[in-house]
Parts: C-alpha cells; sequence; structure tokens
C-alpha cells in the first residue's frame, strides 16, 4: 500500500497570504454577513464570467435550490431524476410537491427527456432536472416539452459552473439554476450557491426570501428564512475566481490522462467527450461493464487497500433511499438503477499528480 491517502476530491484554495489579504478590511468594517461590499462585489464578478444576466447569491447550494423552487409557485407533482444528489428531491419535497422519477440515459446519466412527456399528468407543474457530471441536459427538447405543457424548468446545476454548451453558458437555460459552491465543486466558496436566472423582478424577491422576508426597515413582505452567504465565503470566491480558468486547465490535464489511459479497458466506460460542449471536467465517472473481472464493490476494495478513495455518486438512487423508498419502486427506473450499481468516480482534483493518476489506472487495467 502507498503511504498517503488520495481521497476522490481536494478543495481548490487560494494562498494563505491571498485569502487574509481579502479579508483583512473586515476587521475593519465589522460587516461580516447581511450583503457586505463583497458579495455584491461578487455577484458582479459572477455575473461577467458566467455570461448571465442575474444571480443572487446563498449560503448553500440547497438553500438556493429550495427557494428557486419556491419562487416559481409551483404545486402538484414536478418529473425529476433519481440519479442526483439527495439534495434536488429533498427541496422538491420541502417546497411540499411530489417528486415523478423519469429514467436517465445510458450516454450522459442525464433525465431522459424522450421518457418525460409520458410522465406527464394534470398535476405535473415543473421539471427539476440536472446536468449530471456537468453533462448538459437535452435543454432543447426539455424546453420544447414546458412549452408544450405550460411547465417552470429548474435546474440543478450544481455540476456545472463554467460549463458551455454550443457557445452558450449553460446556466442560462431554463427558467432558472441552481449553482452549489460546496468546497469539493470545481469552484466553491467554502460553503455557497447561487440561482442564475433572466427575469429581473425575481432578484428583489430571491433578496427577501433569504433575508426572513424583510423587505425595509419595518417591513416583512413574505415568510423568508437565513439564507445569505457572509463575508468570508464571499472572500474565498473572490479568491478563487481569480484563479478558476487555470484550475479548470489543471482538472483537465487529469481528465485527459484518465481518457488516456483507460480507453482501451474492456469492461470499463469512461465519459464521452462531446464537440459542442465545453466542460469544466468536475467529475471522471467510470461504469463496470459485465466484461471486467471485478464488480464496482470489488475494485473500490482493491483501491482502498492502495489508499485510493473512488466514490460511488450516486449510489444508491433517491428512491431507494429509506426516506423514500416505500414511496417507489427503483425498477422503474431500470437504466438508473443500473448505473447506479456500477458507477464510481476516480479521483479529480487540481492538483493530483499524474503519476498518481497512472497508479489508479495501473491498478484498473490490473484486473481487467
Amino acid at each position: 500500500m502507498q503511504s498517503k491517502k488520495i481521497l476522490v476530491t481536494q478543495s481548490s484554495m487560494p494562498t494563505l497570504e491571498e485569502y487574509i489579504d481579502e479579508i483583512k478590511d473586515l476587521w475593519e468594517t465589522k460587516w461580516l454577513t447581511n450583503h457586505g461590499s463583497k458579495h455584491t462585489l461578487l455577484e458582479e464578478q459572477l455575473c461577467q464570467y458566467l455570461k448571465c444576466k442575474n444571480i443572487s447569491l446563498f449560503c448553500n447550494g440547497h438553500t438556493a435550490l429550495f427557494n428557486a423552487i419556491k419562487l416559481m409557485n409551483l404545486q402538484g407533482e414536478v418529473i425529476t431524476t433519481p440519479f442526483t444528489f439527495a439534495s434536488t428531491t429533498h427541496a422538491i419535497v420541502q417546497n411540499g410537491l411530489k417528486p415523478v422519477f423519469c429514467d436517465i440515459k445510458e450516454t450522459d446519466y442525464t433525465i431522459d427527456a424522450d421518457k418525460i412527456e409520458e410522465l406527464i399528468t394534470p398535476n405535473t407543474s415543473a421539471i427539476v432536472a440536472v446536468h449530471v457530471y456537468g453533462n448538459p441536459c437535452d435543454v432543447e427538447k426539455i424546453e420544447n416539452i414546458a412549452k408544450k405543457h405550460h411547465l417552470k424548468v429548474i435546474y440543478d446545476a450544481a455540476h456545472a459552473f463554467g460549463v458551455y454548451y454550443k457557445g452558450n453558458s449553460l446556466v442560462n437555460y431554463g427558467d432558472i439554476s441552481m449553482l452549489s459552491f460546496h468546497a469539493t465543486k470545481v469552484y466553491n466558496t467554502i460553503e455557497g450557491g447561487a440561482c442564475v436566472y433572466n427575469n429581473d423582478y425575481w432578484y428583489q424577491t430571491l433578496y427577501e426570501m433569504k433575508d426572513f422576508g424583510i423587505s425595509g426597515k419595518d417591513s416583512v413582505n413574505l415568510i423568508g428564512m437565513n439564507g445569505k452567504m457572509n463575508e468570508f465565503q464571499a472572500a474565498m470566491g473572490l479568491c478563487n475566481l481569480k484563479h478558476i480558468e487555470e484550475e479548470i486547465e489543471k482538472r483537465k490535464k487529469v481528465f485527459m490522462r484518465y481518457i488516456e489511459n483507460l480507453k482501451n479497458v474492456d469492461g470499463i466506460k469512461i465519459p464521452i467527450i462531446r464537440g459542442d460542449v465545453q466542460l469544466n471536467y468536475s467529475y471522471f465517472p467510470i461504469v463496470i461493464k459485465d466484461g471486467y473481472s471485478l464488480t464496482r464493490d470489488e475494485l473500490i476494495e482493491k483501491l482502498n487497500e492502495e489508499n485510493i478513495y473512488p466514490r460511488k455518486y450516486f449510489y444508491p438512487l433517491v428512491s431507494d433511499f429509506a426516506c423514500y423508498k416505500n414511496d417507489y419502486d427503483s425498477s422503474k427506473t431500470p437504466i438508473a438503477k443500473d448505473i447506479a450499481n456500477r458507477v464510481m468516480t476516480l479521483p479529480l482534483y487540481a492538483d493530483l499528480d499524474l503519476a498518481d493518476v497512472d497508479f489508479i489506472c495501473h491498478i484498473i487495467k490490473n484486473y481487467k
């Protein structure tokens, strides 16, 4: 076993000196939260970088998604995917809505837009789709379905920071998109998240929703929560944004090294690189097929023995979670069920040594 532990991810951070320089004025202003100057500046810079019209920052991605859904004033059922992180479904349920699970595509693991319409009922009010691993959903087809049936479209774009599709920033599709700035993401503000949207009128509403509904010194317009991003988070975001292109380029080198090593290994399905997508190289998922000598779990055990820790992501399906399984039958989404039982994401982060990538791939190829 090698001595150092290689985890599935590692947070990107500025130098200590750079972060200290960014936060030192907070000891002068004493303004630590409540939409301070760093919060405002970060919104401006993110709008420029993401080429979006409006952005509202939140303390984390889940709070952003919850409020994005709440903003739509939805009722009844929401069509979504079971192949996602728990937050996606929880945000739907916490808004008093019923998730209806649609199967996914085998190619990129996003929701299968060809199967959405058969799930639409008079109670359907929205589609909540996920850009899984940064792979764009079939945004054109989803938009056409939504227009035809008068549905809202909300994208969980937690994996999609900086991703472009056909030259367009992916966060600009749908009625609203949610971004996660969690420490494990390509871009982080320690914890954090955002809603991205084109409707100018929503900014003030989201502002109030994340600040207890307060609209003025003595007025509260709506029932809100405390979902504000603080100044220390915003400062980390300002620092990390300066280095984001460099970070993505480093991740690309790791990603492409995996491709080079694993592209001809029988029984291992690797990501497809599409010509119309500019990736952020957020994850490197592999699917263990029947032609491989080990199961997914057996391969993970072999990697763990060498101090390497990939992640079964996403496993299990949301519909198999204890809090949902009594209400859903995961066999009704067979592709998602199969992928969840076979997928794992390999270690990928900007500072991962390419020699370590080679070593990980050597172990995988040793059992082909």
